[in-house]
């Protein structure tokens, strides 16, 4: 005969404790937020080398705004186009940039010239757009472009990324006007992977074109020659950064320029590779980081623990490989320490030290300095040029002179002392 036993129904208890369990399992929900972004496309007349020109900005605003968000966040960017061109944005994806580019600008310049008007798209560089290819920015392939005088919402989730990103235009050689960074912070309650900075700066590197960059494309389309390069390389619209002793710097870079690689250094420093395109990488110590269009970099920068009044040159030249021309300048930022704030009876004051030192590269003579408003004194002067390690030590500090002119005599340095107390 055979026997069949059949399970026992689970105690109450036993089914509370699976379904906590299970529950414990599923993900808890993220602190992400919805945040909104109001882009309006407007001409706005901006000087360089001595140059004005109309061009394309977003928010009047030449780099454009940044878009700040954390992992995870919700974007609405709502983008009203005023100019006569149409277009799209783009969230910058780095893959192969240039030569990508290069396919897009001629096919996109050629498809144009069938259109009564130019359309105008634009790109956030490296947002992976999952499942949301729409709003990648390619105007005529994953999107229509927004027509003058018409507004389009972007719509889109930050998903597993968090660094420096980048947005711009995304037809022809607009973008070298309408550019902005794109940050994405960590999720909220989460660390980096690396020592938490003082300061967060982004750093975005362009071109600048006297002339209109469309024209340049447009007759280089058109006879087959290669395009006139770029007048001159920006960081930021122009940049100072001024830094305290001892602190830790997270510098976002970004390379916005159209088509050159760019190499940066900054002046007897050492900078700490930490991420690349969005992505943690293993740390590194380098003098020089090269970094081509369309990457982004993040790199710690610990400034050095005593250097009051010090300035230090940050430069980024072009490293190119091909045959054509290139534009062959160096732009250059200051990095600036700033001063200990004096202890003083008076207030917003400062003293100021300034060495003249008499040995001109043409010839040496005698030459009289007046300070005008201001008394100064008088406390070290020597043969030759001033050494900046021993001299110093040697300076009157007790008794100086005090006059409102003295004579740098000739071949010879003059080290003086006043208080910044007289404005204008």
């Amino acid at each position: 005969m055979s026997s069949s036993t059949t399970n026992p129904p689970l105690a109450p208890m036993t089914m509370f404790i699976i379904v906590f369990l299970a529950l414990c399992l599923i993900s808890q929900p993220t602190q992400a937020i919805t945040r909104h972004y109001e882009f309006n496309i407007t001409m706005q007349n901006v000087t360089r080398l001595c140059h004005t020109k109309s061009i394309v900005t977003v928010n009047g605003k030449f780099p454009g705004p940044p878009i700040v968000t954390r992992e995870g966040d919700h974007l609405l960017i709502k983008v009203t186009n005023h100019v006569p061109n149409n277009i799209t944005l783009h969230w910058y994806n780095s893959l192969d940039h240039i030569t990508l580019n290069r396919l897009f600008y001629a096919l996109f310049w050629k498809l144009n010239s069938f259109l009564s008007d130019p359309f105008f798209p634009l790109n956030t560089h490296g947002v992976r757009q999952l499942r949301n290819g729409w709003a990648d920015g390619p105007a005529y392939i994953t999107q229509c472009p927004v027509q003058s005088g018409q507004t389009y919402v972007y719509n889109y989730t930050i998903i597993g990324q968090r660094g420096a990103l980048w947005w711009h235009a995304h037809i022809s050689w607009l973008k070298s006007t309408l550019y902005g960074p794109l940050i994405i912070l960590p999720k909220k309650n989460v660390s980096y992977p690396f020592v938490k900075p003082y300061k967060e700066v982004p750093i975005i590197f362009g071109e600048w074109f006297n002339t209109d960059p469309e024209d340049i494309i447009s007759q280089a389309l058109q006879s087959g020659g290669g395009p006139n390069v770029s007048d001159a390389y920006t960081i930021n619209d122009t940049f100072k950064l001024k830094v305290k002793p001892g602190k830790t710097y997270l510098l976002r870079m970004i390379n916005a320029a159209l088509n050159d690689e760019l190499f940066f250094s900054i002046a007897n420093h050492t900078l700490t590779v930490v991420e690349a395109d969005a992505l943690y990488v293993k740390p590194f110590d380098t003098k020089t980081v090269l970094i081509t269009p369309g990457q982004t970099t993040n790199v710690l920068l610990k400034t050095k623990s005593k250097y009051p009044n010090a300035t230090f040159l940050m430069f980024a030249r072009p490293y190119v490989t091909g045959q054509g021309t290139f534009d062959n300048s160096t732009v250059a930022g200051i990095l600036e320490y700033e001063s200990p704030t004096p202890h003083s009876t008076k207030s917003n004051l400062s003293s100021v030290e300034l060495i003249m030192q008499d040995t001109s590269i043409l010839g040496v003579e005698s030459h009289p300095l007046h300070l005008h408003g201001f008394n100064i004194l008088v406390v070290g002067q020597g043969f030759g040029n001033f050494d900046s390690n021993k001299d110093p030590a040697k300076f009157n500090l007790v008794d100086p002179v005090e006059r409102n002119t003295i004579g740098v005599p000739s071949g010879r340095w003059v080290a003086i002392r006043f208080l910044a107390d007289n404005l204008g």
